[in-house]
């Protein structure tokens, strides 16, 4: 199952669960893809490990597998033998609301019920529309989707295949826009949709808005976690990572290959080239064009002006002592 090779250990063992390497116990299936756990590895009890290349201490361990990836190889375990969703059954629960106009197979798709199907919206093949789940007027969606239960897609927002919306998701809802015209707060209507590209996956809880008009665009294979929000007209590039709790302003470009971190603020209307990462909690507040590095804190900044700013502030307290021997020294000397 994962081209792997016995580097000790007995190869008839009962094995029934998984666990992390601080946590398994000789029935378990546990995996070290990681140096930073080096020391777990050497006291896990697990009934067998799967490795990468390389010497490995793991004396208490019964039994070493060598595989290329072991995140990849303990994934494929776990899609086999874990706890997976339900196959999928197609059709359509007589108590969910597909109106007449919308387009789908039932005999393709599967509908789940309480959940709403409205006029003109397009189902793909093979995609999941789960318990209380909308699917606004004229929204498309591909193949092969899964649109967990209570997710929202809001009228006109078209969905590429593959796409994994879990609870709570909602794609479409209007931006944030409003003028202060003769001292009240006058709604901007948003009229604009989300394009989401295929193989994207986006965690419970977050929102992607509207374009005012236009586009808000989130592009294929990028992964978002949960409670994100994206503003109106955003523009995401490809396989891309967002993290929780990530708020990105509107009309902001992020290029391919970024990687936000958990926290981030990232203001509207900026320019992010491609292949940049963001330490959690990094507050975004101008472009950056220049492809690649790594930025962290308020406002971001590159790693190594961060790490020189952090050592500053860590001697302050000493130069402050100094600052006063000096001062009491200069005092004697007045004296």
């Amino acid at each position: 199952m994962v081209d792997g090779v016995l580097l000790r250990g007995a190869a008839d063992r009962e094995l029934n669960n998984f666990a992390a390497l601080d946590q398994a116990d000789a029935s378990c299936v546990s995996f070290y893809g990681n140096p930073k756990y080096r020391e777990q590895l050497a006291r896990t009890r697990a009934g067998l490990v799967l490795v990468p290349d390389g010497d490995h201490e793991a004396p208490h361990a019964a039994a070493l597998v060598r595989v290329t990836n072991p995140v990849i190889a303990f994934d494929r375990i776990v899609r086999a033998y874990g706890t997976l969703p339900p196959p999928f059954e197609p059709g359509v629960s007589p108590a969910a609301f597909v109106h007449p106009e919308a387009v789908l197979d039932p005999a393709l798709v599967s509908v789940g019920p309480n959940a709403s199907v409205l006029r003109g919206a397009k189902v793909g093949k093979g995609t999941r529309i789960g318990v209380g789940a909308v699917i606004g007027e004229g929204a498309e969606i591909g193949a092969d989707c899964v649109i967990a239960p209570n997710a929202t897609i809001c009228q006109g927002c078209v969905v590429g295949n593959r796409v994994i919306l879990h609870p709570g998701v909602v794609i479409g809802a209007d931006g944030f826009g409003f003028e202060f015209v003769d001292g009240r707060h006058r709604k901007i209507e948003q009229l604009g949709i989300v394009r989401i590209g295929d193989d994207v996956e986006i965690g419970a809880s977050t929102t992607v808005d509207r374009a005012r008009f236009g586009e808000t665009v989130i592009g294929g294979g990028t992964k978002i976690d949960n409670q994100v929000q994206i503003g109106h007209n955003c523009l995401i590039g490809k396989h891309c990572i967002i993290v929780a709790q990530t708020g990105i302003s509107g009309s902001t470009r992020i290029g391919d290959y970024v990687v936000l971190a958990a926290q981030c603020g990232v203001a509207g209307h900026l320019v992010i080239a491609d292949r940049i990462t963001f330490g959690g909690r990094s507050g975004v507040i101008s472009s950056i064009e220049e492809p690649g590095g790594t930025y962290f804190g308020y406002p971001a900044r590159t790693l190594k002006e961060d790490r020189r700013d952090a050592m500053r502030v860590k001697q302050l307290g000493s130069l402050l002592k100094r600052v006063k021997d000096i001062e009491a020294r200069l005092g004697d000397g007045v004296d």
